[in-house]
């Protein structure tokens, strides 16, 4: 009789190498088990502190059966709640071919620009869209939400202003609250007041230095701001305009009546509403402030041909550059979701979307005329898609109506509530509204309203300028066509679906099609943020199952799901710290110790939130120099805050001392802060919250499965002790109303699921097995390779955690080749080069992960083999130390044909290893030159003629 086999299948699914490769690896390393290998790599002070426990894994179809249950719960009402968000239609070659393709969504961020040409044609695609709909000069490749977007406009405004007396921000009442909200959280800690109030009844502009104003207002007003903006210019101050794009394809946009800073959310293009997120916000200004924009921004280059290439331009990484003096600890954007919105656009192309504005502003002219019909005051004269209706003491009675005919509207206020069309408004939704309120009289007939119906923005302020004339918005309105125009950009990129993405410190993990399938249910896709309570249990399940699952995890006792990016994660793990100490009346504790090894957005972060970066020293093998640092805590006791510390380091190692370090903090009344970016080689081995952290962020999107998508989304919530639960971001949604750190109560809430799914399916056991496999892989290659490149740090058995750093500075020394070398040869061998020049300048940064099987690792160790001994035919003279195939690396197809100048052969250059004759990826563009594309910066579609010459 057959045996049956119970065992959970998708534990051996995510786990790349099998029974008898795990064997071998082991071999090579002299051990005989797993067990016995973390036991020599997890420090004997933190063994034992998991209490992930006897957590069970189920299976991939009985996973999927019970999400598919919570998301059952989750009702579906018609929506016009807007504030922010709307309802939309995902084009469904876009849903298929992009956000449900992992040739997208496995992408890393482009900072290799060779291997990244497709994403980063879609970016520039974005970024011209943003430019020409808000008539700005420059804007980036997307922000995390609309509101960071404002708060990140505010710290702009007040870097540039030249009003330097004042230190008050003015922010217009008919903004979105929870925009108002994440303002007063940004401002606070950076000793910034921010006054709301009505732009109409400001009498001195030069109290502030700058300004945000809604375009159309929160409830629906169209104001005419050319005049306030000349007030303000008038004395040095700035103004940013958050603005709704689609009512920008009928309205002056804000760069043509004087605004600096023009933001907003581009969800309604395409991205579904999904609970708040992940959404990209947009961020457009002026040439002249470039310099100082926060986020990404891509921009035209040439590669090594003089042909035309992209790449990041400028502050890629500014805030891992400049630490504490960066201006933003941005890491990540809304990379997947702002190429969703800008293939919207080139799909609709100029002339859909106009169409889709002015279908959604006749239907709410012709929903106000039959509301006036009924009784009703409309408190709008000019409007693009939003009402506020004058109810009075039917207020009430009409919200319980419509809820009970499965409709949700926008709660104001006992007198007045609120009413947002979109592009899913049709007319049978506004005959319904309009039954609705008619409330048992004869409701006005739709054909009827009809008649007569005209435009209700204001006459001046009708765009006259054209929108969107690039042809790459005017060519791909057939499905084949766009089908076929993403599948060329996806050709040009290398992500996980081809190769290993072997990057440390950003575990490039497998992201399972079964935890994948959830994100674009209707049930989770189709929820707004603001809806009531009761038609959110689904999700109010699911994350009260997820925060619970996340602090077993990590020894937690309490976990916020808010923060929508790692950078949040950290910012708002601080100002817990910092509104603890406050709670306690601590006022001057705002000294922060930062390790030299720490993660490279810490600094930043710390000063964002108020506090003063100290360095702390790390010794010759890459640990904290206790020492030092025990004397520095003890040197600012009155004053320290926290500790900012990654575990294990950046450098890759299991620190011996972290409990002594975390007592040396306590002992001198500060919080310890554990950086969740390595969590990957702790999870279910050793739990932070166990071993002195008092909180720490954790990277989903690395971790636990969220796919990077090209640069973001990504998510990081933040587990406490139970001292700093009280001090967990707030909203005005939940229970605590202050201290929002993101637009939504849960921030990128619709992509929950994905690590609810993972944990869920891999179980206690399964998730210890894949972080022992984390730490097998990672030094299964720094043993492979340690005799051709020296591994810089080790802990005391000889050992790395979960990844490795090989240096190449001797190399450099001996033969001219270089890190960046190095990683450009990696490509003509079909990889992603690891992280590069990060802790430590000159080296790489392998990160293996879980995922990948032996075969992978093998394939890698022997393209990093073969460049050492071209690298040794350079030294040895063989090679060309000029023209060589290191300095000349990728090379193209293009190339090969024609003459061949190169002192080694075409087959050395793009088939040095057998294998690859099999399956070659060939980069689009030859290595970019990033200096021109500084000095000659592009950062919108150009008519590819300027580039021909």
């Amino acid at each position: 009789m057959t045996k049956l086999n119970t065992q959970n299948e998708f534990v051996a699914r995510h786990i790349g190498p099998r029974e008898a490769d795990i064997a071998a690896m082991l071999e090579l390393l002299g051990f005989d088990s797993l067990d016995g290998l973390t036991d020599k790599v997890i420090p004997d002070s933190i063994k034992g502190s998991s209490v992930l426990g006897s957590l069970p894994g189920l299976s991939e179809a009985d996973a999927l059966a019970k999400i598919k249950t919570i998301a059952s719960k989750n009702k579906q009402f018609k929506t016009y709640i807007g504030q922010g968000y709307y309802g939309t239609l995902t084009p469904s070659p876009i849903l298929r071919n992009l956000l449900e393709n992992p040739a997208w969504y496995t992408a890393y961020t482009p900072y290799q620009p060779e291997i990244s040409q497709g994403r980063l044609e879609a970016l520039l695609n974005f970024q011209t869209l943003i430019s020409d709909l808000t008539g700005m000069e420059i804007a980036n490749a997307s922000l995390l939400d609309e509101a960071t977007a404002a708060a990140e406009a505010m710290t702009f405004c007040k870097r540039l202003s030249k009003n330097k007396g004042s230190n008050r921000f003015f922010a217009s009442v008919h903004c979105h609250p929870q925009t108002l909200d994440v303002l007063r959280t940004r401002a606070e800690p950076l000793g910034i007041e921010v006054v709301v109030g009505d732009e109409a009844s400001i009498s001195d502009p030069a109290e502030f230095f700058g300004a945000l104003l809604q375009y159309p207002a929160s409830n629906g007003d169209i104001f005419d701001y050319r005049e306030l903006v000349e007030r303000f210019h008038a004395v040095n101050a700035l103004v940013a305009v958050a603005a709704d794009l689609l009512a920008l394809t009928l309205l002056t946009p804000p760069g043509e009546f004087g605004a600096d800073v023009a933001l907003g959310s581009a969800q309604r293009f395409g991205v579904p509403l999904g609970f708040g997120g992940p959404h990209a916000a947009y961020f457009a200004t002026r040439d002249a402030f470039k310099r100082d924009m926060p986020g990404r921004l891509v921009g035209m280059s040439i590669d090594r041909f003089g042909k035309p290439a992209l790449r990041l331009a400028m502050q890629t990484r500014e805030q891992h550059i400049r630490r504490e003096k960066a201006t933003s600890n941005i890491c990540t954007a809304q990379v997947l979701l702002a190429n969703i919105a800008s293939m919207y656009a080139v799909y609709h192309g100029p002339k859909g979307l106009i169409e889709i504005a002015e279908r959604t502003h006749a239907l709410t002219a012709i929903l106000a005329k039959g509301l006036k019909a009924l009784g009703y005051s409309v408190e709008q004269t000019h409007f693009f898609d939003t009402l506020t209706v004058a109810t009075g003491a039917q207020t009430a009675a009409l919200h319980a109506k419509a809820r009970a005919a499965g409709i949700n509207l926008r709660e104001i206020d006992d007198q007045r509530l609120g009413l947002s069309l979109d592009e899913t408004t049709d007319q049978a939704a506004v005959e319904a509204l309009l039954n609705l309120f008619a409330d048992g009289k004869t409701a006005p007939k739709f054909d009827e309203l009809t008649t007569g119906i005209s435009s209700q923005l204001p006459q001046g302020l009708k765009r006259q300028s054209a929108i969107l004339e690039h042809p790459v918005f005017n060519r791909y309105h057939s499905e084949t066509e766009l089908m076929r125009y993403l599948r060329k950009l996806a050709d040009k990129d290398l992500a996980l679906d081809r190769s290993m993405i072997p990057l440390g410190s950003c575990t490039m993990k497998l992201n399972a099609a079964s935890e994948m399938l959830p994100i674009t249910w209707p049930e989770f896709g189709n929820l707004h943020p603001f809806a009531p309570a009761e038609q959110s249990e689904g999700y109010s399940q699911l994350t009260s199952e997820l925060e619970a699952m996340l602090c077993a995890a990590t020894g937690y006792d309490g976990v916020s799901l808010q923060p929508n990016a790692g950078s949040q994660g950290e910012y708002a793990g601080l100002l817990a710290i910092r509104a603890y100490h406050l709670s306690r009346g601590d006022d001057q504790r705002d000294i922060c110790l930062i390790p030299q090894s720490a993660h490279g957005t810490n600094p930043a972060t710390a000063s964002m939130a108020g506090m003063r970066v100290v360095v702390t020293a790390c010794d010759s093998n890459g640990n904290v120099d206790i020492a030092d640092l025990k004397a520095k805590a003890e040197e600012h006791r009155e004053r320290l805050a926290a500790l900012m510390i990654t575990y294990p380091s950046t450098h890759g190692v299991f620190e011996e001392g972290i409990r002594e370090i975390s007592q040396i903090i306590h002992d001198n009344g500060g919080q310890v802060y554990i950086d969740g970016a390595n969590m990957n080689a702790m999870v279910g081995l050793c739990a932070p919250g166990k071993f002195g952290g008092d909180v720490s962020h954790l990277n989903l999107h690395k971790t636990f499965c969220i796919p990077h998508g090209g640069g973001g989304p990504g998510v990081g919530p933040i587990g406490v002790k139970e001292h700093l639960i009280p001090f967990l971001p707030g909203h005005n949604n939940m229970q605590r109303k202050e201290g929002a750190v993101s637009a939504a109560p849960f921030g990128s809430a619709s992509i929950l699921p994905i690590t609810w799914m993972y944990i869920t399916m891999m179980g206690g056991e399964g998730l210890k097995r894949a972080s022992q496999m984390a730490i097998l892989n990672a030094n299964y290659i720094a043993r492979r390779l340690e005799e051709h490149f020296p591994v810089l740090y080790t802990g005391s058995n000889g050992l790395v955690a979960h990844e490795c750093i090989l240096d190449i500075r001797p190399v450099k020394d001996s033969s001219g080749i270089s890190v960046d070398d190095v990683a450009k040869r990696l490509i003509d061998f079909g990889f992603h080069a690891p992280t590069m020049s990060f802790p430590v300048a000159g080296t790489l940064m392998i990160e293996p992960t879980e995922s990948e099987s032996k075969e992978e690792l093998d394939r890698f160790c022997d393209a990093m083999i073969a460049i050492r001994n071209e690298i040794r035919a350079v030294e040895n003279g063989t090679l060309d130390a000029n023209d060589n195939p290191l300095k000349n690396a990728p090379h193209t197809a293009q190339e090969l044909v024609g003459e061949w100048t190169h002192s080694y052969s075409r087959e050395q250059a793009v088939y040095p290893l057998a294998s690859l004759i099999e399956a070659k990826y060939w980069p689009p563009v030859g290595r970019v030159d990033n200096v021109y594309g500084d000095r000659n910066l592009v950062c919108a579609c150009p008519p590819i003629e300027a580039y021909q010459d």
